[in-house]
């Protein structure tokens, strides 16, 4: 009886990995795919995001804001600078490796990455002191013809490094003297600020050096009201925005810049109920509609940081409020950095301080999705 169990036993067994294998030969062989980077779009979106807890771990993530869906994603290093080239191919991350992972021999350098695949296609070894930093839009910055790229530097004495995109080589640096970043201007020219309010501009010649220098008279309070470095561009114009709620324009495209009259973003109500502007990349400009959207908030002298609660819509023609849109309406968490497509139908971005992507109508103000968590620290946002 016992070996007739045991034959049963046996052949139920078999029976079943019989079934089981035929189950298996008839089922698909799983295959791994790399998905295609779709074809670019004016809203498609790059967030530059820095993992505080893990510093050398740096990435910039890619979303396609019109169907809600995330791309993938660029490794970027210590601490890295992002620019996108005009024709929207080639994105370059200014960055920094150590040999130990933490520490060890440092190399910096700047990566060509194909937008079409996110493959890296090349580097370019830097001088290893690029700025490490929240990301700014102006660390690491490209002329209007993508020709020449340029990479802020402190050790902590100023310089920017200036790189030939097209042959791949650093053509020399450029002591700015205190003076930080770079706002570029044309082809052959970029502006640093300086601590004293007042804008260095630089003049290359054809090989990539200093032809001239000019600098300007102070256009920034910086004792009773200092801007954000994080101006938003429109053209030749570059429009900053100061702690306490004035903007003013800078056209750097000459050899010395030329500064249009300040004007107030709040009353001198609002201005009293502690209204100002905040967060880390305070505003966003959309030159066909002459619009300007400002992160605001209600805050005290040292709350330049806080995200905003209400965004403020300004006519830049006539320089007045034209909409006012409070987040906690749609039930949208405060924005720490924001962010406007160029294109006739333009999306708004906005990013929480814990990195949700939220997109709005730029038009209306009104909720089209909010993407949770899209990175561990987003600081910035990056629309091409």
């Amino acid at each position: 009886m016992k070996r007739r169990r045991l034959a049963a036993s046996m052949a139920a067994v078999m029976s079943g990995v019989l079934a089981w294998q035929l189950a298996s030969a008839a089922e698909q062989p799983e295959e791994l795919t790399v998905a295609k980077v779709p074809p670019y779009s004016p809203h498609q979106i790059f967030v530059p995001d820095i993992a505080f807890a893990s510093m050398t771990d740096a990435r910039v993530h890619v979303f396609d804001a019109d169907t809600n869906r995330f791309i993938g994603q660029i490794d970027a290093g210590f601490g890295p600078g992002f620019a996108v080239s005009p024709d929207h191919r080639t994105s370059y991350v200014a960055t920094t490796y150590f040999a130990r992972g933490g520490h060890g021999a440092r190399t910096d350098v700047v990566e060509m990455i194909d937008n079409t695949t996110l493959d890296v296609t090349g580097e370019i070894v830097i001088p290893p002191k690029h700025g490490q930093h929240v990301p700014s839009p102006y660390n690491t910055a490209l002329s209007d013809d993508g020709q020449r790229l340029y990479v802020a530097n402190i050790t902590p004495s100023t310089s920017v490094t200036v790189i030939d995109t097209a042959a791949k080589k650093v053509l020399g640096e450029i002591d700015t003297d205190g003076c930080v970043l770079a706002y570029p201007s044309g082809n052959d020219r970029f502006s640093a600020l300086c601590e004293s309010g007042k804008a260095l501009t630089v003049t290359l010649d054809a090989a990539g050096k200093e032809k001239s220098r000019k600098l300007s008279d102070a256009f920034i309070d910086v004792d009773h009201d200092p801007a954000f470095i994080n101006a938003a561009r429109d053209g030749k114009l570059y429009w900053f925005t100061t702690y306490l709620g004035t903007v003013r324009t800078a056209d750097l495209s000459g050899d010395a810049p030329v500064f249009g009259t300040p004007w107030p973003l709040v009353s001198a109500a609002e201005k009293k109920a502690g209204w100002r502007p905040g967060g880390l990349q305070q505003t966003a400009v959309h030159a066909k509609s002459h619009r300007l959207y400002v992160a605001m908030h209600k805050g005290v002298d040292g709350s330049h940081k806080d995200p905003a609660t209400e965004i403020w819509v300004f006519d830049t023609t006539t320089k007045k409020r034209i909409a006012r849109w409070d987040l906690a309406k749609q039930k949208i968490d405060p924005l720490i950095a924001i962010q406007v497509s160029t294109d006739d139908q333009p999306l708004f971005y906005g990013l929480t301080p814990t990195s949700d992507l939220v997109v709005m109508d730029a038009q209306t103000g009104r909720l089209k999705h909010v993407d949770k968590q899209l990175g561990a620290t987003s600081t910035l946002l990056v629309n091409p």
